[in-house]
């Protein structure tokens, strides 16, 4: 049986709780939440639960065998490290595992370091129609050659503190949202990302909103083109203004044999529900001899669809990570990954900023090559 401590219970902390609940062997031993309202949110779905007041006293907790980590941005790598000092248990730690350049040499130093797993939250790898797209990419296309993804989905929600206002606190957009996208990405390509072109800004939302006497800086649209190692192409469209569509997330896979592409509805609370049932998410294969598109249905629990906003991801992901946390099976997002996913991010925002490709090898922010 693992119990976790929880570390951060906002919004994606309560989906976090929510999942945890359906696991068989699995339960939360303590939560330490620094908000009143999100903490008294989180005690009401987990009432059996600790609460505590920091991260020292989440493990301090002896019943306590793992942690979720689902704080702000900012505040990851810092408690991942006071972790690895105090007791080091295995985690989960939400997405991305750093937000500024400089702290990537804090990071390889946890690496070399960290004696447990270490699995990070990248839950669009375990969405249905993502994961069927996964498995059968390489027999449907005969080699990915060009992948494509398109998210056209709604604003940023609000967050404790309006933290996710600015680029300081969250690693700027292509960090704190897109990093997901650039781990599969790395994923389908099976290999490292060479060069980074992107564009992007901020032309709709937020322009309005001053905290503090400081105008949000969070941009709402890019696009961004990835170059693999062995020779695939990526492409990113991103638009936080189109919560109109009927899908929000868009994926293609393409080769010489054809083209795999998934279909994924948005958070159905977000549904118009005068529009009639939410859409289900499909993967459509469309080889090229023969020519002709084969569309599949692929339904998500509606227990898993009613606990989170992430198409049941988050559920398949503690599954994982509770058989990672029990030595029966690997890490499947390791830090490496969350690396190199916060690192494809950093070099978007930077060509995005200054209007030229990076080119990976030269970032100090990313992690070493072998």
């Amino acid at each position: 049986m693992q119990r976790y401590g929880i570390i951060g219970c906002g919004m994606m902390g309560q989906e976090h709780l929510r999942n945890i609940a359906l696991l068989e062997g699995a339960s939360v031993a303590a939560i330490y939440e620094p908000d009143p309202g999100m903490r008294a949110a989180a005690a009401a779905l987990v009432p059996d639960a600790r609460m505590v007041g920091s991260v020292t006293e989440v493990l301090a907790v002896p019943e306590v065998t793992c942690l979720l980590i689902a704080s702000p941005n900012f505040l990851h790598l810092e408690q991942l490290e006071e972790i690895a000092r105090i007791r080091p248990l295995p985690i989960l730690c939400e997405k991305p595992l750093f937000t500024d350049p400089a702290d990537a040499p804090r990071l390889a130093a946890l690496r070399a370091a960290y004696p447990a797993p270490i699995w990070v939250a990248m839950e669009y790898r375990y969405m249905p129609p993502v994961a069927h797209l996964l498995r059968e990419a390489e027999a449907a296309t005969g080699g990915i050659k060009m992948l494509t993804i398109r998210e056209h989905r709604f604003p940023f929600l609000s967050k404790v503190g309006n933290w996710n206002r600015f680029n300081r606190n969250s690693g700027g957009t292509l960090v704190e949202k897109c990093c997901h996208f650039f781990d599969l990405m790395r994923l389908v390509a099976g290999c490292n990302p060479v060069r980074v072109m992107a564009t992007g800004g901020q032309a709709v939302n937020h322009l309005d909103e001053v905290y503090d006497g400081q105008p949000s800086d969070i941009w709402d649209h890019a696009y961004v083109i990835v170059d693999f190692e062995n020779g695939m192409r990526a492409m990113l469209e991103l638009c936080m203004f189109a919560e109109g569509s009927r899908y929000q997330e868009e994926i293609s896979a393409v080769g010489p044999k054809g083209r795999i592409e998934c279909l994924v509805p948005g958070p159905g609370r977000f549904w118009p529900a005068h529009l009639g049932p939410a859409p289900l998410p499909k993967v459509i294969v469309s080889p090229r001899d023969p020519a002709g598109p084969v569309e599949l249905n692929i339904p998500v629990d509606p227990a898993l669809l009613a606990a989170g906003d992430h198409n049941g991801s988050t559920f398949y992901q503690h599954q994982g990570f509770v058989r990672a946390a029990d030595g029966v099976q690997r890490t499947e997002v390791t830090l490496e990954d969350g690396w190199w996913a916060v690192a494809m991010g950093l070099a978007a925002q930077e060509s995005a900023a200054t209007g030229a490709a990076v080119t990976i090898g030269t970032c100090p922010y990313a992690p070493p090559r072998a």
